[in-house]
C-alpha cells in the first residue's frame, strides 16, 4: 500500500508541476512522470532493470503508431495544389487572428491552395512581400482528427537556396532537401516574431533582400509544389521512402521508419 501511495504522489505532484508555464518546471514534471514509471516497475520486484524496462516502454510507443498506421501510409508523388476554401472559425480559430498579423507586417494576400489525399489535408494560404522579396505562409494540416497549424516565411538566393524560418514545433517527417535550409522557431507564437527571427538570420548570413529572387506572386503555388517534388525525390534517393504498388505513390522504407521513430523520439524528448 506504500508503495502505490509513493508512485501516486509522483504521478499526482508530476502533473501539477506540467501544469505551470515555465519550461524548465515543465520539463521537471515530465521527468518526474519518468521516475513514477521506473518506480511501478521497481518498488513491486526490487529490480532496477524491471524499472528500466518500464521505462522503455515510453520509447517503444511510436512503433506501434509506426507498425500499424505509417508503415500502410501511401502518398502522391505528385503533389497538386488546387484552390481551397480557408478554414472556418471552428476548424483553425486563429486563422483570422494570423492573417491580420501577417497583412500589418505588408505583405499581400495571394491565394488559398491546398491538397487532400486519404484522409489527410494541407491548406496554404499564402503571402508575398515584394520589397523584401520574402513569402510567407499560414498552414493547416489536419490528419484522423488531429489538427495542427504553423506559420512560414521563406527567401530564396539568386544561387538556388531558400531559407524557411517556421514555428512548427515537430521535426520534418522527410529529411530536407540539400538546397533548403531550415530555422525552427516553435516559441514563436505570433508572425512578427517569426519575422524578426527570419530577418535576424537573414542579417547574421549577411544577406540582403536584394540577393533574393523576386518571385511572381502568381507562381507561388506552383513554386511550391515543385519544392516539394524535390523533397520526395531527395528522400527516394535515400532510401527513406521508396514507390509504393499503387501508381504515382510513395510509401516510407524500413530506413525511413527508423528515421521517423528518432524523430518522434527527439519531439517527445523537446517537448518534454
Amino acid at each position: 500500500m506504500t508503495e502505490l501511495l509513493i508512485i501516486i504522489g509522483v504521478v499526482v505532484f508530476s502533473f501539477a508541476l506540467r501544469s505551470f508555464r515555465n519550461r524548465w518546471v515543465r520539463k521537471l514534471g515530465a521527468l518526474g512522470l519518468l521516475a513514477a514509471t521506473f518506480l511501478a516497475f521497481y518498488l513491486p520486484t526490487g529490480s532496477i532493470a524491471a524499472g528500466v524496462g518500464g521505462l522503455m516502454i515510453w520509447f517503444l510507443l511510436p512503433w506501434v503508431e509506426l507498425l500499424t498506421r505509417i508503415r500502410q501510409l501511401r502518398l502522391p508523388v505528385d503533389k497538386e495544389l488546387e484552390q481551397q476554401t480557408p478554414p472556418g472559425a471552428s476548424r483553425f480559430p486563429a486563422f483570422s487572428e494570423m492573417t491580420d498579423e501577417i497583412e500589418e507586417e505588408g505583405f499581400e494576400y495571394v491565394s488559398d491552395s491546398g491538397w487532400d489525399w486519404d484522409g489527410m489535408n494541407q491548406f496554404y494560404r499564402i503571402f508575398y512581400h515584394a520589397d523584401r522579396r520574402e513569402q510567407a505562409a499560414i498552414c493547416l494540416t489536419e490528419q484522423d482528427g488531429i489538427s495542427w497549424g504553423c506559420m512560414t516565411l521563406t527567401s530564396r538566393h539568386e544561387d538556388g537556396t531558400t531559407f524557411r524560418t517556421t514555428n512548427v514545433p515537430f521535426s520534418s517527417p522527410m529529411r530536407t532537401a540539400p538546397d533548403v535550409k531550415v530555422q525552427q522557431v516553435p516559441d514563436a507564437e505570433l508572425f512578427p516574431q517569426v519575422l524578426r527571427a527570419h530577418r535576424s538570420w537573414m542579417e547574421k548570413l549577411g544577406l540582403s533582400a536584394n540577393e533574393f529572387v523576386e518571385e511572381v506572386p502568381e507562381e507561388l503555388p506552383k513554386l511550391l509544389e515543385r519544392e516539394a517534388g524535390r523533397q520526395i525525390k531527395h528522400n527516394l534517393e535515400s532510401g527513406l521512402i521508396r514507390l509504393a504498388d499503387k501508381a504515382g505513390t510513395f510509401q516510407y522504407s524500413w530506413r525511413g521508419l527508423f528515421y521517423l521513430y528518432f524523430q518522434l523520439v527527439k519531439d517527445m524528448v523537446k517537448m518534454c
